[in-house]
């Protein structure tokens, strides 16, 4: 596959696509200036298909898309597909969450991501999901990461996703399984091993 639409303007995420499809994409571009694709679905699946339809659609290219965020167990799933609107900036969105969550003993929690791509003509050719099993602490601890990195406590590593380098937090993150699932439908579509 030559080229694919990545349905975002991030560069850094862009730049995690091309890296992690470039046995199988010779290019992952971005979504050009002055597309934007409102996230109107209910689910972070329906969000990344409505994504990828829609950029696959009007540029008639393969297109990818993910959505991804923040499902806390004792706040129904919140702040869920609202993680990035959950405030103005990562310190505003710790804030309220560690607000809404003081004396709350229930600290589970759980990072969930899901990618889709998107035929020319708009119809999925594959959905992938990752999710990142953790707890929110009551303090951020941590510098790295971004977003709810450094309140986000992973038990099997004993640190917070802002403790652990970008490879660590690559190998277990939501994005990372999820785009691990991707490699693995592109080497089965293409016989080459992941």
């Amino acid at each position: 596959m030559d080229t694919v639409v990545l349905a975002s303007h991030n560069k850094g995420k862009i730049h995690e696509f091309q890296v992690v499809l470039k046995e199988w994409i010779e290019t992952v571009l971005p979504l050009p200036a002055g597309i934007e694709i409102p996230e109107t679905a209910d689910s972070f699946h329906g969000n990344a298909c409505l994504k990828a339809t829609t950029a696959a659609q009007r540029l008639g290219q393969w297109a990818i898309a993910d959505d991804s965020g923040l499902a806390v167990h004792a706040l129904q799933g919140a702040p869920g597909i609202y993680s990035a609107r959950y405030g103005a900036t990562d310190h505003e969105r710790i804030a309220r969450l560690l607000n809404e969550l003081d004396g709350v003993s229930d600290r589970r929690a759980e990072f969930i991501c899901v990618i889709a791509l998107a035929r020319p003509d708009g119809t999925i050719a594959v959905t992938t999901e990752g999710r990142c099993h953790g707890e929110i602490l009551c303090t951020p601890q941590g510098s790295g990461g971004f977003g709810y990195d450094p309140i986000f406590w992973v038990p099997s590593q004993q640190r917070t996703f802002a403790q652990l380098s970008t490879a660590e937090k690559q190998q277990i993150s939501h994005r990372g399984q999820a785009l691990q699932q991707l490699r693995t439908y592109f080497a089965q579509q293409f016989r080459q091993t992941p």
